[in-house]
């Protein structure tokens, strides 16, 4: 089922509510779908063409999307923070025909001139104007007639990788024909896991260029919900929204957990967020104190999974599972999976290696064939270079990334470890441990901390959080010194954006030896 469906049984349920109130039924979404659809066809897009979507969070967001789906384009969701470099290196790279740019945007698309991303013959503003840009309204508002059907392909996502690690990598998948079940659909299990119902309400607080909220939330539509859309996260609107408009579900990362945690008791109590039925989470491993808090709060009803954007593997784990094995992301979710070592060869139960999944969706990194390679093994096995041990029972414990491993005076130390110790300290809003470079050991562990109140910064609060780490954690992995930073650069998806962080301490350490 696609929005059609239900724009014919109930034209005017919401399929999208805005955080700042404005509403999208599902007639409306599928006719606005439909209009871009013919608009994409008159240019004469082709099944398997690219269509760049650079955009803050909106109400027109899903109908852009839809709109590819429908007519068999890939769909390249680009991250909305990124510099004109940044955008056009994404353009080029999938070798886009059309950019749709969001009018909040509009300083950086107006440098994406056409002799910077040459492959793209139609730019589109949605939203308001862009200098450079045809208005999107203006030119879909010339196919005002009936919907057309689907094309014989349904669209795919083609979604870049973070870049936390390096530079983003576009991950491909095979189109599919037309009509496609919904037990097809990858989301669609993960939604039924979690008891979403028809007209189930559900939260998406993050931004809608990353995999998992885009996905989910055109899994909600397949299957009849309504989406609620935050512009961006804040702590309280989230507790805000879910009161009023009983929120049902919703999915959050860590980080999110975090900052509701944070507030105020008398600000974070205020609201009754008893409609909620399961949330889930990911992105980033939570830390266990930081779980309880949450399931302490809002019932056992926090479920968990584990995958990344190429779905190299996937877990899943509900509350009561993993009040019995704390700390893990829940077992294997329609793949197999296996650890290995460096060579390849399966290691036993409690043994830590590399996370390998068998029976993964098929996906390929765009222009980069030996990074496909590299992702797959002889068997068809895939791994994004996750590490972790599985338990007896099956069950994922993650370790970190191997590439944020730090190797120091000969020993591996994973950051990930020392990071959810130090979230814990009541002081600390944000953290990030990483390796950094040291002539006599090859790195040394420092730390990087936003603290909730800035002027509490300063040499007590690092020794206070030094002692802290060295309490609860061997000393040698944890940080011989803190730093602090009035915001640490995290992704609004989670992830925490290592690489500047670790370019910025190298750069320090060679202009130091200089």
């Amino acid at each position: 089922m696609q929005p059609a469906h239900w724009a014919a049984l109930d034209p005017h349920r919401p399929a999208v509510v805005m955080g700042g109130g404005e509403i999208v039924t599902y007639r409306e979404l599928d006719e606005r779908a439909g209009r871009f659809q013919q608009l994409l066809t008159s240019y004469g897009l082709q099944p398997g063409d690219v269509v760049a979507i650079f955009s803050e969070n909106s109400a027109r967001y899903h109908e852009l999307t839809w709109a590819c789906r429908r007519g068999g384009y890939y769909f390249a969701t680009v991250n909305s923070h990124l510099g004109a470099d940044e955008v056009a290196y994404i353009v080029n790279d999938c070798g886009a025909k059309v950019l749709v740019a969001g009018a909040g945007r509009a300083p950086v698309a107006a440098q994406l001139t056409p002799e910077r991303i040459p492959t793209v013959t139609r730019r589109l503003a949605v939203g308001g104007r862009i200098d450079g840009y045809d208005d999107y309204d203006l030119a879909t508002a010339a196919f005002s007639g009936p919907v057309p059907e689907w094309t014989g392909t349904q669209g795919e996502l083609l979604q870049y990788s973070s870049g936390t690690t390096g530079r983003p990598k576009g991950i491909k998948r095979t189109l599919r024909p037309t009509p496609a079940p919904p037990e097809e659909n990858v989301i669609v299990p993960f939604l039924q896991a979690i008891g979403l119902p028809e007209q189930g309400r559900y939260l998406s607080p993050a931004p809608l260029y990353h995999s998992a909220p885009i996905s989910w939330s055109m899994g909600v539509h397949v299957l009849g919900g309504t989406v609620y859309v935050m512009e961006r996260f804040d702590p309280q609107q989230a507790l805000r929204l879910i009161e009023e408009y009983r929120i049902t579900h919703g999915q959050f990362v860590p980080t999110m957990f975090v900052r509701m945690l944070k507030l105020p008791d008398e600000v974070r109590l205020r609201y009754d967020v008893s409609s909620l039925q399961t949330v889930v989470h990911a992105a980033a491993p939570c830390p266990i104190e930081v779980k309880r808090a949450m399931i302490a709060w809002w019932g056992p009803i926090v479920s968990e999974y584990w995958s990344s954007s190429e779905g190299a593997g996937t877990t899943f784990i509900t509350a009561p599972e993993w009040l019995e094995h704390p700390g893990s992301v829940g077992r294997g979710f329609h793949v197999t999976l296996h650890i290995c070592d460096e060579q390849g060869n399966e290691l036993a139960a409690g043994q830590e290696g590399q996370i390998w999944a068998e029976g993964a969706p098929e996906f390929s990194y765009l222009n980069d064939p030996d990074k496909t390679a590299e992702a797959h093994d002889v068997r068809g096995w895939c791994s994004v270079g996750d590490v972790g041990r599985l338990a007896e029972e099956g069950y994922l414990y993650l370790t970190d990334r191997k590439a944020f491993m730090i190797i120091s005076g000969g020993v591996n130390i994973y950051p990930q470890e020392a990071e959810n110790v130090l979230i814990e300290h009541p002081a600390v809003l944000d953290v990030a441990v990483l390796g950094v470079p040291n002539d006599d050991l090859g790195e040394e562990v420092r730390g990087v901390v936003q603290p909730v109140r800035w002027e509490d910064a300063g040499p007590q609060l690092a020794a206070e959080l030094i002692a802290y780490c060295q309490q609860r954690l061997s000393a040698y992995k944890c940080p011989r010194q803190i730093d602090f930073e009035r915001e640490l650069p995290r992704l609004d998806t989670g992830k925490l954006y290592k690489r500047k962080l670790k370019e910025r301490y190298e750069a320090a350490h060679r202009a130091a030896r200089a």
